[in-house]
């Protein structure tokens, strides 16, 4: 009896001990997972990590600071743009959006009347606080739209003027004309006509009228954004997108562009020509990155700067990007390194430079391959795009270029933007 006593309390002991340790290890796993929650959402809400440097001016600053770059000029400026008077009477509108009230609707135009004098220093105040205001402002949203890089190929120019109605607070945007469109039906012509959208806001766009069998096309068409204070429209990217109508099949992409508000000076009421961009195919977003040799100790450096309008690989609609890195001698990798990963963004700031060691009478023959990656907790880690840096058979023109003007500018820091390829 006794012995069945003792082995009844080894068995309820041994039970006790094992439903402890699994209490014990639940309680960790609730902790550490609430941990990893609250730090997850913390870096959705930052777009990065708090402690990496957002603004140019501070990557700047900490690039030299570390010895990575030495930069004479800054690397992206924010100027203002001024054009002449838009001359010619008003034509009667296509349009307006209002977002207090979220629709479109068609408007005419007003006679035009004589400002006050109380309008007038309205005027001249609003726009001492424009310009307070794109001075303080950061350039990141300037410099996710702005691409200095030349057209790929000549897809046309646009026409357009812009003013801005203090009194009603209203962006007034007249689309004059197009010129020399590509053709892209089989009769030689085009049907084209404008969408204008003011990014972020992607839902809500106004449109011109088609002219029909023209490359020439002249609209003469007034859009009104309503309800814009002039504070929010500095925050707002205008963007003009051409196509061409088709009536049985899917209306074609003719060309693009992008202005930033924040740089334009209202108070000039300026005009533009601007030449449009073919939109990409496979839009990948696009890598800022540098490069800089030195013969004398055979130093290769990359530094990989950040990356703009990457594509979304997540269900929320972001990507948790990383960089990878291989060296290569033709079709041998030899060396790989990785940037730490950013959790749910598609504008990551990198500033991680890499070294690498490359003999002189070798550097013609190696190349880099730059791969940006999603990452994923569950499941294998995607590609969203790629760069290949070489000095003969780049993945592009540009990155061939970039890699010349490394050698043939050595011990200099050549910096330059690259559009991502989808392989």
């Amino acid at each position: 009896m006794e012995r069945r006593d003792i082995i009844l309390t080894a068995i309820f002991g041994t039970f006790g001990a094992i439903g402890v340790i699994i209490g014990l290890c639940l309680v960790a796993w609730r902790y550490l997972w609430d941990k990893r929650s609250k730090d997850l959402d913390s870096d959705c809400d930052n777009g990065i990590d708090s402690d990496n440097i957002r603004s140019i001016d501070e990557s700047q600053q900490y690039l030299k600071k570390n010895g990575i770059l030495n930069f004479k000029t800054p690397l992206i400026t924010t100027k203002n743009i001024g054009g002449s008077n838009s001359s010619g009477s008003k034509s009667p509108g296509a349009g307006s959006y209002n977002p207090e009230a979220g629709s479109v609707t068609n408007s005419g135009i007003n006679d035009a009347k004589s400002p006050t004098i109380g309008q007038v220093k309205q005027s001249q105040n609003t726009k001492d606080t424009s310009k307070a205001f794109m001075q303080s402002r950061s350039v990141s949203l300037v410099d996710m739209y702005i691409d200095n890089t030349e057209p790929s190929e000549n897809v046309g120019q646009i026409h357009f003027s812009l003013e801005y109605d203090y009194q009603n607070t209203t962006l007034v945007l007249r689309i004059i004309q197009g010129k020399d469109l590509p053709a892209k039906d089989l009769s030689g012509t085009s049907d084209p006509y404008v969408k204008v959208t003011l990014l972020p806001d992607k839902k809500h766009r106004l449109e011109t009228k088609i002219k029909r069998r023209t490359l020439n096309p002249r609209w003469n068409e007034t859009l009104y954004f309503e309800g814009f204070p002039i504070q929010k429209l500095q925050s707002r990217v205008l963007h003009l997108h051409v196509f061409d109508y088709d009536r049985f099949s899917r209306d074609d992409s003719i060309g693009e562009i992008f202005l930033p508000l924040c740089q334009v000076d209202f108070s000039e009421k300026p005009s533009f020509w601007k030449a449009l961009k073919p939109p990409a195919k496979d839009k990948c977003g696009e890598l800022l990155c540098s490069l800089c040799y030195h013969p004398s100790n055979s130093i290769l450096t990359l530094t990989l700067l950040k990356a703009r309008n990457l594509k979304a690989k997540d269900i929320n609609g972001k990507s948790d990007p990383y960089v990878k890195v291989w060296l290569q001698f033709g079709d041998k990798r030899i060396e790989k390194r990785k940037t730490p990963i950013f959790k749910c963004t598609l504008n990551p700031v990198f500033n991680e430079a890499f070294s690498f060691n490359v003999p002189w009478e070798k550097i013609r023959e190696c190349s880099l391959d730059v791969m940006v990656m999603d990452f994923d907790n569950i499941g294998r880690n995607e590609l969203i795009g790629r760069i290949q840096l070489a000095g003969k058979n780049g993945s592009g023109a540009s990155e061939t270029k970039h890699w010349q003007d490394m050698i043939t500018k050595p011990r200099q820091t050549i910096v330059q933007w690259h559009r991502l390829k989808p392989e």
